[in-house]
């Protein structure tokens, strides 16, 4: 099948001392555990790779008291994949543990929804809760990049190459973007966040760190649209991940999405 894709996991981090609390706004067990794995995806069709977000790295872990298992960069090293051979970057939304390193991908172009340029540098910034998901060193890293001419603004749907696509859903940040993937067994939707956890769309149920509440909501249905169903739906943080999907044949941080789950997902 012409311009299709295998699709990575690969993780970097996890945070295991969070509540259901820290994941749903209704819940009714919210003192119960609930922890949290972070990745960046890798898309390859054989000739070129795409590096979907770029996490977080040590400075960023050392600041938020928020330690890394692994470096990114050094984790898509040991998938073979150099960051300055990378050409193309998506970045989903900017906060923190998804646009970190963007000085690291030197000769990369980054695909950004210019609605979360604009909310991140915007008034909405004024405000500690809005702000806090954010790292400034990161945004104006992006600036620097927009300066240079290596960013590429989309403003609802785009392409980013045959067989790959953007959505903007917004929801969890305004300008969040998902990133529709043609593979050899149908499509697939890496969602990020606009859905940490299965059970965030699969039950309805908003994550806390919302800025349009409805906007989240109506995502949940773009994503089991844009995968065709809720077992081609990768959300951006839930560990089940791990379970659900084969790893990779030699990297034991990294598993393989396009071929679909080994069993039918629930949240």
């Amino acid at each position: 099948m012409a311009d299709t894709w295998t699709v990575h996991a690969v993780k970097y981090a996890e945070r295991n001392s969070r509540t259901r609390a820290d994941s749903f706004i209704f819940d009714d067990h919210p003192a119960a555990p609930h922890g949290m794995d972070y990745f960046v995806w890798l898309l390859d069709d054989g000739r070129r790779r795409i590096v979907v977000d770029t996490g977080y790295d040590t400075a960023e872990a050392a600041r938020r008291d928020r330690p890394i298992l692994r470096d990114p960069v050094q984790a898509l090293g040991a998938l073979g994949v150099e960051a300055e051979t990378v050409d193309t970057v998506i970045i989903t939304h900017l906060h923190y543990d998804h646009a970190g390193g963007l000085d690291r991908y030197p000769n990369a172009t980054f695909h950004l929804q210019a609605a979360e340029m604009a909310f991140a540098t915007g008034p909405c910034m004024c405000h500690d809760t809005l702000q806090m998901p954010f790292t400034v060193d990161h945004v104006c890293q992006m600036v620097r990049h927009v300066y240079s001419g290596r960013v590429v603004f989309h403003d609802g749907a785009g392409e980013v190459a045959p067989g790959v696509r953007v959505h903007c859903v917004g929801g969890h940040s305004r300008g969040l973007q998902v990133v529709e993937v043609m593979t050899d067994h149908g499509p697939l939707c890496l969602a990020s966040d606009a859905t940490h956890y299965y059970e965030n769309f699969l039950s309805g149920k908003p994550f806390p760190i919302v800025v349009d509440t409805a906007e989240m909501l109506a995502g949940f249905d773009t994503l089991v649209r844009l995968g065709r169903g809720a077992d081609r739906v990768i959300p951006g943080h839930d560990p089940l991940v791990r379970d659900l999907f084969p790893r990779h044949e030699r990297v034991d941080f990294a598993w393989r999405l396009d071929m679909g789950p080994k069993r039918p997902v629930t949240g």
